[in-house]
């Protein structure tokens, strides 16, 4: 029986640093890492795939911005929707494109996604994720008022907006992406974190103006999809201990419990590895088989244990 596994691409999958973000770039470095990904398939793997959306839905967030005067600026959620529906649309057209050359016949589709959240989530009452363009100070604390908004000095840079980062506590399309993958489709669901979403008193659902964390994010989407494996793919082969010192070392197979250790000790920082190492746990804790941590370039490598950080309860 084939091993069902989530593939979460980390930015670098869809945007270089030093790239303008063009079309044409995206579209080459979502060519490559589709090569990957049909690696995976060719060698038996149920694929599910989720993505970053930081660089794209920034982008968009501008752009609404700059057209506000011309017409109506969109909400976030409704911003994030765009930004699943730009990237899937670009990984969808890559995947079918490498079928076609190796001879594959296999369906692929994007779900836009929504992922529900608590509305009594503490986070609400501590945004900390900043989002959108630079404002100077007096810009940012006159749209603070006026607009009930929080801002932040971001790293020398100017200031900007900030929102919450709330928990992911389920996803609401999970029924149709274990469907489709059952079928025999290449899914990507739950891109740049999914859309956060709450459950109203009566049953409906409605946005809010919320980041979820994209690691996270893709734990949830594995557990609801019932993965054996989450593969979490970065810009580096493995997570590190005592990481840029001359101690460092790289996490190759490891229990929970000895990753818990490291991670007490504060060695995977926040905006980094942090969150993927906090979601390999979570994975692994919950239930699922095993989680890995690696880089693009050594995806099938690493399902296969040739290299990466491995995660297992025991």
């Amino acid at each position: 029986m084939s091993k069902r596994v989530v593939v979460a691409l980390g930015g670098n999958a869809i945007l270089q640093p030093g790239q303008k973000g063009t079309a044409e770039e995206q579209f080459e470095n979502v060519r490559k890492t589709c090569s990957q990904i049909v690696k995976m398939v060719e060698a038996g793997y149920e694929v599910v795939v989720t993505h970053g959306n930081g660089p794209q839905v920034g982008v968009i967030l501008i752009q609404n911005e700059k057209g506000s005067d011309s017409v109506p600026a969109m909400t976030l959620d409704i911003c994030g929707a765009e930004s699943q529906g730009l990237i899937g649309y670009m990984i969808q057209q890559s995947l079918r494109n490498e079928f076609a050359k190796r001879g594959i016949q296999r369906e692929v589709a994007t779900i836009v996604t929504q992922v529900l959240v608590s509305k009594d989530d503490p986070a609400f009452q501590n945004p900390t994720k900043p989002i959108g363009p630079f404002y100077t100070e007096e810009e940012a604390k006159k749209r603070a008022v006026e607009k009930n908004e929080t801002w932040i000095e971001d790293s020398g840079r100017g200031w900007r907006k900030v929102v919450p980062s709330p928990d992911p506590i389920g996803i609401v399309e999970k029924e149709a992406v274990a469907t489709l993958v059952g079928g025999g489709a290449i899914v990507v669901a739950s891109g740049g974190g999914g859309i956060p979403v709450i459950k109203l008193e009566d049953g409906t659902l409605k946005g809010v103006e919320a980041v979820i964390d994209k690691d996270l994010a893709g734990e949830r989407l594995a557990q609801d999809v019932n993965a054996d494996i989450f593969l979490i793919l970065t810009d580096v082969s493995h997570a590190m201990i005592n990481f840029r010192t001359p101690q460092e070392k790289a996490i190759g197979e490891i229990t929970v419990e000895e990753l818990e250790k490291y991670q007490a000790e504060g060695h995977f920082k926040a905006g980094s590895m942090g969150p993927k190492v906090k979601a390999a746990l979570r994975f692994v804790k919950d239930g699922g088989e095993m989680a890995v941590i690696s880089s693009l370039d050594n995806a099938l490598d690493a399902l296969e244990g040739k290299v990466g950080t491995r995660v297992r309860a025991k």
